[in-house]
């Protein structure tokens, strides 16, 4: 059936509506995954397997495609809910909505304290990984880390399509399975707790910590530690102003870091970035273009304009002095 010359459908309860196609997004946020599954850490594929418990069938793969092709053009993340807009077929972006279960003040205060007894969790958080174990630390303290059941989520779009969750809806949660790779956190963050908030507590359950073992120590009547007082600096203003002559080889060899854009490496992935090419892919290539560049200015051999030769593979101590005279081949 046709009307208005476009294609016209039916949905489950029987009800007319007109087919529109999809308007494509301008400056959307696109996935970092191309192909396969969302997700590389063990809890962003918790929280994609969440969404895909929910059997919505064919909405999955045009989720998938709406967040790998930029339909998404915002998500907004507080403490227990998620905004976003997402391009449809209606000129106006839809809404979504999706509101978590979120924990107590004090369910997340007696998880502080389990963690605590625990160094190795405190250390991994801080590093950006998420320990496979504090699921059981989790359920030990009879809380879980991700939504259990259907009831502790509440997603709303308001596109037409009667299927909740609708494919807009799994194109958000296919991006915050990625996000979920960049910063762990986040899934605290959709559960009630902000990363600084639940730092803090952590530190405060550490300190309780220390406290209580130092009052076991005592009680055994252990030999309290003894401060060892600072040592005061050489009071030679002489020294102090006049300084000292460095080395030649003070700064040792100097090269090109064997690891290109090592501290955005370090950071992570841009969040949800928006680019056709990842982000890191694309500021690694600047990083090799500007080491040799780099390695010419502190060895006071680059010119004003001039375009320095590719040096990746050299390497050259800092004890040769700028202003020495060098030929170099052209062409």
């Amino acid at each position: 059936m046709r009307r208005g010359g476009r294609r016209s459908r039916y949905n489950y309860w029987g009800d007319y509506y007109e087919y529109r196609p999809t308007i494509k997004a301008k400056g959307g946020i696109k996935a970092q995954s191309k192909r396969g599954g969302f997700g590389e850490s063990w809890w962003a594929k918790r929280w994609i397997a969440t969404l895909e418990s929910f059997n919505i069938g064919a909405r999955l793969g045009r989720g998938r495609s709406y967040a790998r092709s930029g339909q998404v053009l915002s998500i907004d993340i507080c403490e227990g809910a998620i905004k976003a807009k997402v391009q449809g077929s209606f000129p106006k972006p839809y809404d979504i909505s999706i509101k978590v279960k979120v924990l107590a003040d004090t369910d997340w205060k007696k998880l502080a304290q389990a963690l605590s007894t625990q160094a190795i969790f405190a250390a991994k958080l801080l590093a950006g990984e998420m320990p496979r174990e504090i699921e059981q630390s989790f359920k030990d303290a009879g809380l879980s880390l991700f939504p259990e059941k259907l009831g502790d989520l509440q997603t709303n779009c308001s596109c037409p399509d009667w299927s909740n969750p609708c494919k807009h809806i799994a194109a958000v949660y296919y991006l915050l399975g990625e996000e979920f790779d960049r910063d762990p956190f986040v899934i605290f963050k959709l559960r009630g707790i902000s990363r600084e908030k639940f730092i803090k507590l952590l530190a405060a359950a550490g300190e309780t910590q220390k406290r209580r073992v130092a009052e076991a120590e005592r009680t055994r009547g252990a030999a309290p530690s003894v401060a060892v007082p600072p040592q005061p600096l050489a009071a030679d203003a002489a020294s102090f102003w006049s300084g000292s002559t460095l080395p030649d080889d003070f700064f040792g060899e100097v090269s090109p870091p064997p690891v290109s854009a090592a501290l955005p490496k370090r950071l992570g992935n841009f969040p949800f970035w928006r680019g056709t090419e990842r982000f890191l892919d694309a500021v690694e290539s600047v990083y090799v273009q500007a080491s040799p560049r780099g390695l010419d200015a502190f060895l006071g051999e680059a010119k004003p304009g001039a375009q320095s030769p590719a040096r990746a593979n050299r390497q050259r101590p800092a004890s040769r002095r700028p202003g020495i005279t060098r030929t170099r081949q052209r062409g």
